[in-house]
């Protein structure tokens, strides 16, 4: 049985924990009911700064989406007029990653 994590207590957990100083900053996501792997990436970004720029590569292989999570990835590459490319670049994935979703899912 596979269970899922739950990304609001882990992340409130770690700001609490390692770095009170950004949660202010991070309030505003935590705030949500659920959290969407966009909202994940952010927290991502504002907790961990240079550090998640080094991890980027090695924690790309350990990362995994859901359907609604490849839906809202392709809905943003929708509204923000992006091609295939830079999608991939923006959500540091491969180009061929995205060209499947798309045959996949759309």
């Amino acid at each position: 049985m596979k269970t899922k994590i739950n990304y609001k207590t882990l992340y409130s957990d770690i700001i609490n924990d390692l770095y009170p100083s950004k949660k202010s900053v991070c309030q505003e996501i935590l705030n949500k009911n659920t959290l969407s792997i966009l909202d994940i990436l952010e927290l991502n970004k504002l907790i961990f700064e240079d550090k998640h720029k080094r991890n980027i590569e090695v924690n790309q292989k350990f990362r995994s989406y859901s359907k609604k999570d490849i839906l809202l990835i392709l809905d943003y590459q929708k509204k923000h007029n992006l091609n295939n490319s830079q999608l991939a670049n923006h959500f540091k994935l491969s180009r061929n990653t995205v060209a499947k979703w798309k045959k996949i899912f759309i």
